[in-house]
């Protein structure tokens, strides 16, 4: 049996994952020119801070240094959380994403566009929109209904008032820029 090269980095990678508290999502090398580009995605149920990707991504380094699995050509390394592109496929999936607004194309047809209310084994619990004054309404989906599911970006969509970081973006990611460092005083 033939074992490619990113089942190879996926086994290797997934122990530092763990051990880092995180779950290994993607790992993909693709052509960057005249070197190769290793992007190894993470992520967690409380979300991907900064400090632990940095962390990881130094012993990913190390690791690889230490073997022969990328061969002898140049690479990058990209340890990163996933984007809002990342197309939502399993349930820890959705369960990371209640509260946001998803685009769902059905199996049979048709697109959804609701918010996550609650997700079980089964499926989802969704609050879809009104639409011109009218009052959201409640939907049940199951996850045998979804062709594929995307988060929506909301600009405008006020966060809740028990969030944790008031000033996190729609991708899920704490933005730096934000001023959510605690050490950051306005002049």
């Amino acid at each position: 049996m033939s074992t490619t090269q990113t089942d190879r980095l996926r086994e290797m990678l997934e122990p530092l994952a763990s051990a880092a508290g995180l779950e290994l999502e993607e790992v993909a090398v693709t052509p960057a020119g005249k070197r190769r580009m290793l992007r190894v995605v993470v992520d967690s149920d409380e979300g991907v801070q900064l400090d632990a990707v940095a962390e990881l991504s130094r012993e990913v380094s190390a690791v690889l240094d230490a073997s022969d699995v990328m061969g002898g050509a140049p690479y990058v390394l990209e340890v990163t959380s996933p984007g809002t592109d990342r197309p939502l496929t399993e349930p820890r999936h959705f369960v990371r994403n209640t509260g946001r607004l998803i685009k769902a194309q059905l199996a049979e047809g048709g697109e959804l566009v609701a918010r996550i209310i609650g997700v079980d084994d089964e499926g989802l619990d969704l609050e879809v929109p009104g639409v011109k004054g009218r009052k959201p309404t409640a939907r049940r989906l199951a996850f045998a209904e979804i062709a594929k599911a995307r988060v929506e970006v909301e600009f405008s969509h006020k966060a809740p008032t028990d969030s944790p970081h008031p000033d996190d973006d729609a991708d899920g990611d704490t933005d730096p820029v934000a001023g959510n460092d605690e050490s950051t005083e306005e002049a």
